[in-house]
């Protein structure tokens, strides 16, 4: 089975950030190539850079280019995004033409000038921004400019092993994050542990990756709508507090770590077919990922993640299309962000995914996507009861969050602040600080970023 997964940026980038002084703020939007021509049909060579995918999705899209543009060649290095050989071929001046990035960092790379604006190949290409998610369009804004195209959109809900709830007494409603004493007791009822260690976890909290959803399901915002960090809001240490003692109740972190990590994500036996782990929150592509465990026995369940008031929520992830400084085919680059992220083509994905699943003799999890106006027709034409409830439900909370789901606000210092609050997060579940003076230092380390980038 092929799997849909979205490109892992490397939390090494943001240090990276700093090792191109050729990159600088004076330099912000410039380029050799010139967007105004973005209309005309493009030609030569394309560099694509930080694009690995190579499923059935990403092949239709990448054919439906060079179909549009044959006079185009393309060379793709299809290697995840690296920041440190980025911003050196920027800084070497034999930049990339495109890249795909996390849209996490795009504010930082758009502050230090490695990547150009985009409204004039919005302009003169006629890319509708109004059929991509706003959400997702926020993203790659700073200042009152675009400067990239929204591709993948995840979010995030409770999936669940029915087999490991059954086995406890535990109703599947009791999957809840709404209230959390109530979270905790039911983690705690789900928990088993062997010779001190864990044998299967009640509820995983998904940290520290999830620190942001958790954050913003107790009503914190950790990036202000300027773009300054707010990293150690109190209602985020709170957050942090109950994560980490969920954690503990189960074994501590490093057991917990521990014993996570032996899990096999992507196996037939995962962590659910192997009654490792009773519910976790995880984003949507996972679902696709699950489909071939239905054979080992997997009884999927699903609850949507909330906030403590019961309304669903989610933090977004996805990726952008950008067209770095310097780039020597800017007019090919705004092309195939266009192409990439169009409804036609997003269209073309959908169809090379239901031939897979026709051959698996499988069914279809959905598609999501950037795209508003293409999900919507994709989900409308594509997405049946697939036979099995459980998947049904969990594919039901993934679609129902998407118009909910919110972004941090984008930052001029967007992968510092990333990599600030992920540093301190990890200082705190290892225990060598309190939640407060982590969050306190990284709110420390994350503002004198964000001045900096936000001057002159």
């Amino acid at each position: 089975m092929k799997h849909l997964r979205l490109p892992v940026v490397l939390a090494a980038g943001a240090l990276a950030l700093t090792a191109c002084a050729g990159v600088g703020k004076k330099d912000a939007g410039g380029g050799s190539g010139d967007q105004s021509s973005a209309a005309s049909t493009p030609t030569g060579s394309l560099k694509v850079m930080g694009f690995s995918g190579e499923d059935e999705v990403a092949q239709s899209r990448i054919t439906a280019f060079k179909t549009a543009f044959p006079g185009v060649t393309v060379q793709n290095n299809k290697g995840d995004f690296d920041a440190q050989q980025f911003l050196t071929a920027v800084s070497s001046g034999n930049p990339p033409d495109v890249v795909y990035m996390a849209r996490n960092l795009v504010g930082t790379y758009a502050a230090k000038g490695a990547i150009q604006p985009l409204d004039d190949c919005i302009k003169n290409a006629g890319i509708d921004t109004t059929q991509y998610r706003e959400a997702a369009l926020n993203e790659v804004k700073l200042k009152d400019k675009t400067y990239g195209i929204p591709e993948f959109y995840t979010v995030s809900t409770n999936l669940i092993s029915e087999t490991a709830l059954k086995s406890a007494g535990v109703p599947v409603s009791d999957i809840q994050t709404a209230d959390w004493d109530k979270l905790e007791a039911t983690a705690k009822k789900l928990y088993t542990a062997k010779n001190g260690r864990p044998s299967r976890i009640g509820y995983d909290p998904k940290m520290p990756d999830f620190f942001p959803l958790w954050a913003m399901a107790n009503g914190a915002e950790l990036v202000k709508p300027g773009g300054e960090p707010n990293l150690n809001d109190p209602k985020a240490v709170e957050a942090l507090q109950f994560t980490i003692k969920l954690i503990n109740d189960q074994g501590g972190w490093s057991n917990f770590k521990t014993f996570r990590d032996t899990f096999d994500l992507f196996g037939a036996k995962n962590q659910f077919t192997k009654d490792q782990l009773a519910a976790f929150p995880i984003e949507n592509w996972y679902v696709n990922v699950l489909r071939d465990s239905r054979a080992n026995g997997l009884k999927l369940q699903s609850t949507p993640f909330t906030d403590r008031q019961g309304q669903p929520i989610s933090t977004i992830g996805g990726s952008a299309w950008v067209i770095p400084k310097g780039a020597k085919n800017p007019n090919a680059a705004c092309q195939w962000a266009k192409t990439l992220t169009s409804k036609e083509t997003w269209h073309k994905a959908a169809e090379a995914r239901m031939q897979t699943v026709a051959k698996d003799k499988s069914f279809f999890t959905g598609l999501f996507t950037g795209n508003k106006v293409a999900d919507d027709e994709i989900k409308a034409q594509y997405l049946k009861p697939s036979g099995d409830a459980g998947f049904d439900a969990a594919i039901k909370n993934y679609y129902d969050v998407l118009d909910k789901a919110k972004s941090l606000n984008p930052s001029p210092a967007g992968a510092e602040i990333d990599a600030a609050w992920k540093s301190a997060v990890a200082k705190a579940l290892g225990g060598s600080v309190t939640p407060q003076a982590a969050l306190d230092q990284a709110q420390t380390e994350a503002k004198a970023a964000f001045d900096k980038a936000s001057q002159g």
